[in-house]
């Protein structure tokens, strides 16, 4: 018997790395699941992964137009969702003083406005006592250089869940984050480059850590996990930092 057996689960952002690999989790748990991605090969290739159990939807979170198409499906098909893991994003590098409007707004479109409006044109198919897990990064609560704007948008993330404990006590819905650490990713190697320098940043991430290496998606799966299902049944508002101790010390 799985953790989720007959429950309906969304994973925005599941088509790699940490959104993928928790869509496997909850599958294998007996959910089903409904994964986003913008890329309609790597949607369909993550779906042909996971095999049964799992229907792709493309769309951006960023516009509501989308989002409206996906939970018009999600309705017509299941009639409801038990489970919103509000994972997509995206990181990108710049130093303050090199800031400028676009890279602000591809961020906060994405990381915080899509996040939003993901969770609350939720709602009305989710029933009373349903879990909501975000995902922000331990960056959030660091002051790593060049993050200027990307940490901003996980510190608002930190501070939804909060928010939307308080809104939703009512319906007994829970709110609660995942943060993780730096994870062995391809995202996280897109995003540093296959460069010796790039390999060198890579490496000074994992010097970092407390533990002595990166993360692995399936770890933060777990712990999504955890936060999905009941076995954290008196667990809201609160921040699981997952990241080998990295936020800690």
């Amino acid at each position: 018997m799985g953790k989720l057996d007959g429950k309906v689960a969304l994973v925005t952002g599941g088509t790699s790395g940490i959104g993928l690999a928790t869509a496997k989790l909850f599958v294998a748990e007996g959910a089903h699941v409904y994964v986003t991605g913008r890329r309609q090969e790597k949607l369909d290739a993550a779906v042909k992964e996971v095999g049964a159990g799992i229907t792709g939807v493309q769309g951006d979170v960023a516009s509501l137009a989308d989002l409206d198409r996906l939970f018009s499906q999600v309705k017509q098909e299941k009639g409801r969702l038990d489970i919103v893991f509000a994972n997509a994003g995206a990181a990108e590098f710049a130093p303050f003083g090199q800031v400028d409007e676009a890279h602000f707004d591809r961020m906060f479109d994405g990381n915080v406005k899509g996040l939003l409006f993901s969770v609350q044109k939720a709602l009305p198919l989710m029933p009373d006592g349903g879990a909501v897990v975000l995902t922000s990064s331990v960056v959030g609560s660091k002051g790593l250089s060049a993050n200027t704007v990307y940490a901003a948008t996980k510190a608002a993330i930190r501070s939804f869940a909060r928010t939307w404990t308080t809104d939703l006590k009512a319906r007994k819905i829970r709110v609660n984050v995942v943060s993780p650490g730096p994870v062995d990713t391809a995202g996280l190697r897109e995003l540093l480059g296959d460069s010796p320098e790039g390999q060198q940043r890579k490496q000074g991430f994992a010097q970092i850590v407390p533990i002595g290496r990166l993360g692995h998606a399936d770890e933060i799966a777990r712990a999504v996990l955890f936060l999905a299902s009941d076995d954290s049944s008196y667990v809201t508002g609160t921040e699981l930092f997952v990241d080998g101790g990295m936020g800690q010390v």
